[in-house]
């Protein structure tokens, strides 16, 4: 017999999990599917574990306080990396731990095996232990498979020295060299990761800048603290060619450099996770990257089929994916609560140094024909991060300087991705720089350099007026 759900969701990840949760809370009957051993999708297997691992090479190798205390943690670097691995499993468990208690906790079926969708939104569970195949039947069907690394063709991926994504976060045993392939946040979290791991590293961008979402002025922070800590950065630099010869392993680069590294990590983007779901017999489209295309309601091209997540493209983070199933589960179910993904998202990329960024760019801000000013205030001068030894960085605010009303934040530093939730609060409010002006912060805190990046605007609009309180009304 089929069983009956309002809704089923396929993939356990962040846009799967947060869907089926905010139908539950409201009283449907929702199943999960997810054929992975280890819930919680790409973010608990991947991104988590990426920033575990950043976490855990700080504190194992003290690179970010050598220069304030003369020397950093004398660890065998074997030994470092057996740590830092064991902290990456213990915090990526705890994570998918989580997802198990939180469907528990909503009475949320969780069906284990792979998915096939079938006519009038039924779905085909088989399980890779030989169990019978269960068939559901449901209102909804919610497709959240999240996504994997992209593997360009000519790539040997099947060297076990050239990784993408996510078999880099397998390293068991320290590296003397490593070139990162890539120029957007994975390719700066992994090159600066390994370099404070000790490795020697390259990173190689086709790009004219690192992280081209970010500022301009941001991107070419990022750069220099990466260059300063030794890091070598190839700007509009392609790999023509990834080959191993009886010398290791050669990248032929299009500038006719052949590097030599002991290990490559390409980081190239990602694919939709979408193959064997089939979804074509029933109408629904994809790109050429296998990623669902929906609507501004997350509804495929096929009649109660709706897809969130890594799976429909980008911004693929995973605090976005979670927004997006549970929109997608209100509209799908007609749920009167969450009609809308909030329109101003922050974005964090957490390399050596983190940054992170929320509303317009300068360049956004020209091209929408705003008059502005900017103003920054560097970590250099900030009495927290000088008591931290975490000098490196700023605040950056942009502001339209006719009505002082706050358009951006950018910040590259320790605890940017923390940091930039005020400025994100003040955008959400439409609020102006005088908030900044007029608000008290803790001395010392990192949070003090927004006040004096706002002091630094209102120099730019020609010195200090009256200030303008934002009370909410």
């Amino acid at each position: 017999m089929d069983e009956q759900f309002d809704m089923v969701v396929v993939g356990a990840g962040p846009a799967g999990e947060k869907a089926a949760a905010q139908a539950a809370y409201f009283g449907k009957r929702v199943a999960v599917v997810e054929h992975a051993p280890v819930l919680g999708g790409a973010m608990a297997v991947s991104a988590i574990t990426t920033k575990a691992m950043r976490e855990a090479a700080l504190y194992l190798t003290g690179f970010q306080r050598r220069h304030v205390y003369g020397e950093g943690l004398d660890l065998h670097p074997q030994a470092v990396i057996d740590r830092l691995r064991a902290r990456a499993v213990d915090v990526t468990g705890s994570m998918s731990e989580a997802v198990v208690k939180n469907l528990a906790r909503h009475g949320i079926a969780l069906v284990a095996g792979r998915a096939h969708l079938g006519p009038d939104r039924t779905v085909t569970v088989t399980s890779s232990t030989g169990d019978p195949d269960r068939l559901l039947a449901t209102d909804v069907v919610l497709i959240a498979t999240g996504s994997r690394p992209f593997h360009p063709p000519g790539i040997p991926f099947d060297d076990p020295d050239v990784l993408d994504s996510e078999t880099a976060r397998d390293l068991d045993r320290p590296m003397r060299s490593l070139v990162v392939v890539g120029g957007g946040a994975v390719a700066c979290e992994y090159a600066s990761i390994f370099m404070a791991l000790g490795a020697d590293v390259t990173l190689v961008d086709r790009g004219t800048r690192l992280l081209p979402f970010l500022d301009a002025e941001c991107s070419s922070v990022v750069a220099a603290c990466f260059q300063a800590s030794g890091m070598k950065v190839l700007s509009e630099t392609g790999v023509a060619a990834v080959t191993r010869d009886r010398d290791g392993l050669a990248l032929q680069t299009d500038r006719g450099e052949v590097l030599r590294p002991e290990k490559a990590i390409l980081a190239a983007g990602r694919v939709g996770n979408t193959e064997d779901l089939g979804l074509s017999d029933l109408g629904v489209d994809t790109d050429d990257r296998g990623r669902i295309r929906v609507d501004d309601h997350f509804q495929t091209t096929a009649p109660g089929i709706y897809a969130a997540g890594d799976v429909v493209g980008p911004p693929a983070l995973a605090s976005v994916s979670m927004e997006q199933g549970r929109v997608a589960a209100c509209s799908a179910l007609g749920i009167p609560f969450k009609n809308t993904v909030d329109p101003i998202t922050p974005f964090g990329v957490y390399s050596i140094p983190e940054c992170a960024m929320v509303g317009l760019t300068e360049e956004q801000a020209t091209a929408r024909g705003l008059t502005y000013v900017t103003g920054i205030s560097r970590f250099a001068d900030n009495s927290r991060a000088a008591v931290a030894g975490t000098t490196d960085g700023l605040v950056k605010l942009v502001v339209d300087s006719t009505d002082r009303r706050l358009l951006g934040v950018h910040i590259v530093g320790e605890s940017a991705t923390e940091l930039v939730h005020q400025g994100q609060a003040v955008l959400h409010f439409g609020g102006t720089v005088d908030y900044f002006i007029h608000a008290t912060f803790d001395v010392p805190t990192m949070s003090d350099a927004y006040k004096y990046a706002a002091y630094d605007c209102l120099q730019a609009m020609a010195g200090p007026r009256p200030l303008q309180v934002d009370r909410g009304e």
